[in-house]
């Protein structure tokens, strides 16, 4: 996902300001002896033991005999012994994510694929315990959140990460994508493994169409969902892409609820404004200033997952007609819960800055109504100071598919919309169409993988025996997915006029 981490309401709300040669697939041969070092170890969030590893990787590869830095990664074993020589690589989202970290949190959706196939989590660098460029965490529960403190929380960030020994004389500027593709082939390399099945999932589809564009003859298949391909621009397409999502949203649910239009203008209009709110992790009250842009920050992240968004219209009513902010905080705050989606704020920025900062300006996107160019000001101030690395002007561009590549949308999805994965799309199927499919679920937000046909759709694709087999893919179960019904609130149970007469004294 596409965000950054902080504590409490604070955490909550910036979480959503940050928010990726045609030849066909080896043929199957048995599986050569890994040549790593692997131990056994224990993950929180999964019973069994594990295996993990580590390979040590120059900070700059240009200059081999440098500072070194330790990339971690975890191997799930296949059950059967008899498995299938092509391992697959989860890339994580952000960029920042642990893919480590979120091992406990996938497996389940992966059951049948590690039946034969191994499952590899390499903690990309700069997160997990791949040389972390985490900003030092803030225990300040009651810090503020505007743009200026934002921008000094930052600052401050960047200068604690730069006296790390790999962040020292702009060592930051290292964490690339590119370069981080190509610590995944060393990983690759080590455990003897012949060809990835990539899945990735929002950062963790560009990081998949990179490593694709380097190392083609190293993927078997490809599977890249909410797509956020190089040439996006992330922080200016946050803001048409968040607001197309919100105005659905408002017209879908305008259908049942009437008044929701007018909630909506009534608050926007409403703001900036002193809200006091029970912190929903500690319960602790808290009063702050909501202001138009933390306003619309909070309606972003619900709108990630349509369960969640299904309770955007009683939350809207709620803050509009009574004052009440415990449930548009809370539905944000939700997203900041979980230790596995936190995100290494140095690493993306790193990324982003180096990546999407040097073509904000050139952006063709046009701001949305509300959201404006908030997220693309936010960078744009971060970056001016931010390490950049250098980036080949090939990284923007996506070559044919060399083999079968599964991509997937969800149509309510705020940050990926299916727009992206289109021309991603036909960029791969250029001479060879029969390469790739595009599956959109039109109610579905960002992320499909997990829906529970999707989950038997993708395992088909990875264990077909042939290219010939694998697509197209059946995915008419999905489609048909409806929006949430939204979200009302339980009422107490309401007296009638003869119980009243009969409590009254």
């Amino acid at each position: 996902m596409l965000r950054i981490p902080r504590r409490g309401l604070a955490r909550a709300t910036l979480l959503s300001a940050l928010v990726l040669l045609a030849v066909q697939a080896l043929p199957v041969q048995a599986a050569p002896s890994p040549t790593a070092a692997l131990k056994p170890c224990r993950i929180a969030g999964i019973p069994t033991e594990l295996q993990c590893g580590s390979l040590q990787r120059p900070l700059d590869p240009a200059r081999p005999d440098g500072v070194k830095i330790d990339v971690h990664y975890l191997v799930v074993p296949a059950m059967a012994r008899n498995k299938q020589p092509d391992a697959v690589l989860m890339l994580a989202g952000g960029p920042g994510q642990s893919a480590v970290s979120l091992a406990a949190r996938v497996l389940p959706r992966f059951a049948r694929l590690n039946n034969r196939r191994d499952l590899v989590f390499i903690d990309q660098r700069g997160t997990g315990q791949s040389a972390p460029l985490q900003c030092p965490e803030d225990r300040d529960d009651d810090a503020p959140v505007d743009n200026d403190s934002q921008m000094r929380r930052l600052d401050a960030c960047r200068a604690a990460l730069e006296q790390l020994p790999y962040g020292r004389d702009g060592g930051m500027r290292f964490f690339t994508t590119t370069i981080a593709m190509q610590d995944m082939d060393a990983v690759r390399e080590a455990l003897a493994i012949p060809q990835w099945d990539l899945i990735g999932g929002s950062y963790g589809t560009r990081a998949a169409l990179e490593y694709l564009r380097l190392f083609p003859t190293k993927v078997r298949r490809t599977v890249i969902d909410g797509v956020a391909p190089p040439d996006m621009v992330l922080p200016v397409s946050f803001s048409p892409d968040t607001q197309a999502a919100l105005d659905a949203l408002l017209q879908a649910y305008g259908k049942t609820h009437p008044d929701l239009r007018a909630d909506w203008d009534k608050l926007r209009a409403s703001v900036p404004r002193q809200v006091t709110v029970a912190q929903p992790l500690t319960g602790k009250p808290e009063t702050i200033t909501l202001d138009h842009s933390l306003l619309m920050r909070l309606l972003r992240l619900p709108l990630y997952q349509p369960a969640l968004a299904a309770a955007l219209p009683a939350a809207l009513h709620a803050a509009a007609q009574e004052g009440r902010f415990e449930s548009l905080f809370g539905l944000s705050t939700s997203f900041a819960s979980s230790p596995s989606t936190r995100l290494a704020a140095g690493m993306h920025f790193s990324v982003v800055c180096a990546e999407d900062g040097p073509r904000i300006a050139q952006a063709s996107d046009r701001p949305g109504a509300d959201y404006g160019r908030m997220d693309a000001e936010l960078y744009e101030r971060v970056c001016k100071t931010w390490p950049r690395g250098a980036v080949a002007a090939n990284f923007y561009k996506i070559p044919p598919a060399p083999s079968p590549v599964l991509l997937l949308s969800g149509g309510a999805d705020p940050v990926t919309p299916p727009r992206h994965a289109q021309r991603v799309a036909q960029a791969l199927g250029a001479g060879h169409p029969e390469r790739v499919q595009h599956v959109v679920v039109p109610e579905a937000g960002h992320g499909v993988m997990g829906l529970g046909c999707m989950r038997d759709l993708l395992f088909r694709f990875i264990d077909a025996k042939t290219d010939a087999e694998a697509l197209p893919q059946d995915a008419a179960c999905a489609i048909r997915i409806p929006r949430p019904t939204a979200y009302a609130p339980v009422q107490g149970p309401q007296k009638t006029p003869a119980a009243k007469k009969e409590a009254a004294p």
